[in-house]
């Protein structure tokens, strides 16, 4: 009985993925080149923002592939490694602190994400984006609303931009204890709220963001 909601659960999740792959592949006959960009960390109070851009394989042994909210952090970790193997190059972006603070979290998302597909090894054909709206670049490229939950590529990159970010507030948690980083990644949690009161911003603290604690 296990054995056979297994298979069952096995032939939906690969029927999902067929679709999900030719929701990509209508592009194919016409570009040869197409990455996914996507970003993550637009609504923490600390910490940059970060984007990935992915020129994928089309491998549908990336079972569970997905937009990166709808993953757990262990199946975040696993297709990491899973979505580097099955790609052709991935390149990363970000935009700092104080950019954010300079140009506003709209505009430093956008940064982060020229500066992603800007380290292309190839430059692409098309840049599949996801959200309504594309960087002020050259690139030919679509947006796409949800594009994380219907589109390979996108849903790679947002994979690989969250657990770059988890990982870099991981690593600033080591020299920074007052705020538990590596457990909220700087997200406006009860926690970090409780962490702001006791100690005031850190330098990691985006100012717009917090301005009630400046």
């Amino acid at each position: 009985m296990k054995l056979s909601k297994s298979i069952n659960e096995n032939e939906k999740e690969l029927l999902r993925l067929l679709d999900f792959f030719l929701n990509e592949a209508q592009y194919k006959k016409d570009y040869k080149i197409i990455v996914g960009v996507d970003e993550v960390g637009r609504g923490p109070l600390a910490g940059p923002v970060y984007a990935a851009c992915v020129c994928l394989k089309y491998d549908l042994n990336l079972t569970n592939l997905n937009d990166s909210k709808k993953l757990s952090e262990n199946k975040r970790e696993v297709l990491e490694e899973k979505i580097k193997e099955s790609s052709y190059f991935y390149t990363y972006g970000f935009a700092s602190v104080e950019e954010i603070d300079k140009y506003n979290i709209l505009n430093a998302t956008m940064l982060a994400m020229k500066r992603a597909v800007d380290k292309c090894p190839i430059t692409p054909d098309l840049v599949l984006v996801d959200g309504n709206k594309t960087p002020d670049w050259d690139y030919n490229s679509i947006s796409i609303i949800k594009g994380d939950q219907n589109y390979p590529s996108i849903a790679a990159a947002s994979i690989l931009a969250k657990t770059k970010r988890d990982k870099l507030m991981t690593i600033i948690q080591k020299f920074d204890n007052n705020f538990n980083y590596s457990k909220h990644k700087g997200y406006g949690t009860k926690e970090h709220y409780q962490e702001l009161n006791k100690n005031g911003p850190s330098i990691l603290h985006r100012r717009t963001f917090i301005k009630d604690y400046i």
